[in-house]
């Protein structure tokens, strides 16, 4: 066993690419100028990339604000020690918001039965209101509007609290076909200038996620919300093929595993519960200690791929909740050496989007299925 065997402490780890997330923050500077803010979607576990260690990074960076998903979310991060503003874009029960007024998170209110939720003047917290353009999930319709103008009208101490006004696209995704984002535009510049004729002037404009900022500048207003393009990755495949020439993302991400146990098998064993795969030669097999238990899907049995020494080995059987078995017949192998799930390795790299299209999802569920007790690791 090499002296690097020797140095391993985890099975499992996932590193994140300081100078990448470095190069991403930049890249997205450069697109919206100085006037718009840059906030980071650190929701769901910052897409798989930790929230404690990405979120720091991100404060680091300088980033101007954050988008979670829950109150807890937002409480935690500044438990961190980040005073920067917060923004839940998920739903809020009524319970939490004093909490969120309490952290000083600021919350958005998606319909009308939020909004007379939201309580007394010391309980409320600071609030955006989400509208619904077009995309038919979570929001306010703008035929409501007239009756949550009246109400916050009725209600000055809450109409204090009013700092800002969303949406979010449904179909940014390609450069070449932009019309149903035009119309999602259309309609919130209309709630906007509804809002302004009923005095509420000053408020946080925001509708462009990472798609829409990708798309141009028309869709930036007040402030994005980039969170996959921070990552590194692209929100479809169509804008990395129309972009990618003059914009550089960096993939952050980067998840490894060891060698457990390396073994033969003969020639017809059968591998896996189930006994779903016989192998077709005397074959060599390594023993990887992670599972669907730690985000590696079990769609993947018998077709996930892994590198080690810069070589592909094939997923042998039946993903399990904490093992793989992968074919290493064709790679010089020992226990404890480095295996890629995700990310470089020698020569060769296994990127999440290809990865997670080859068990049938998208990078966007595959890495925020990753698991948080997993490490992650500041490199």
């Amino acid at each position: 066993m090499s002296e690097k065997n020797l140095s391993v402490k985890l099975k499992t780890w996932i590193e994140l690419d300081r100078e990448a997330a470095r190069h991403n923050v930049k890249t997205f500077r450069d697109l919206i100028g100085k006037r718009t803010r840059l906030w980071a979607v650190v929701k769901s576990n910052a897409y798989g990339h930790g929230l404690y260690a990405w979120s720091d990074l991100m404060n680091k960076c300088r980033i101007d604000g954050f988008c979670v998903d829950s109150v807890v979310e937002g409480i935690k991060l500044r438990g961190l020690g980040i005073k920067k503003p917060i923004l839940v874009i998920g739903p809020t029960v009524p319970a939490g918001f004093a909490d969120a007024a309490k952290h000083k998170v600021t919350v958005s209110i998606g319909s009308v039965a939020e909004l007379h939720g939201l309580g007394g003047p010391n309980e409320s917290p600071v609030f955006h209101l989400k509208v619904d353009t077009g995309m038919h999930r979570r929001g306010i319709l703008p035929e409501e509007l007239s009756v949550a103008i009246k109400f916050l009208k009725k209600n000055p101490q809450l109409k204090k609290k009013f700092e800002g006004v969303f949406t979010h696209f449904a179909a940014a995704k390609d450069v070449y076909y932009p019309a149903y984002t035009e119309r999602q535009l259309k309609v919130f510049n209309s709630v906007i200038a509804r809002l302004a004729h009923a005095g509420f002037k000053r408020l946080i404009r925001h509708a462009a996620a990472t798609g829409g900022t990708l798309l141009g500048k028309k869709y930036h207003l007040d402030a994005v919300r980039v969170g996959i393009g921070l990552y590194g990755l692209w929100p479809s495949p169509e804008l990395e093929l129309q972009l990618a020439e003059r914009i550089s993302l960096r993939p952050v991400l980067s998840w490894h595993s060891v060698v457990s146990e390396v073994k033969h098998i003969p020639r017809g064993a059968l591998v896996g519960y189930d006994l779903t795969e016989r192998t077709g030669r005397d074959t060599k097999i390594a023993i990887i200690p992670i599972g669907y238990w730690h985000g590696f899907p079990r769609s993947l049995s018998s077709i996930g791929m892994v590198l080690i020494h810069g070589k592909p080995a094939r997923v042998l059987g039946r993903v399990s909740m904490d093992i793989i078995v992968v074919d290493v017949t064709d790679v010089p192998v020992a226990p404890y050496d480095r295996v890629t799930l995700i990310g470089q390795n020698g020569r060769e790299e296994i990127l999440a989007r290809d990865i997670a299209l080859r068990g049938g999802t998208t990078h966007y569920e595959f890495l925020t299925r990753l698991n948080p007790l997993i490490e992650r690791v500041l490199r």
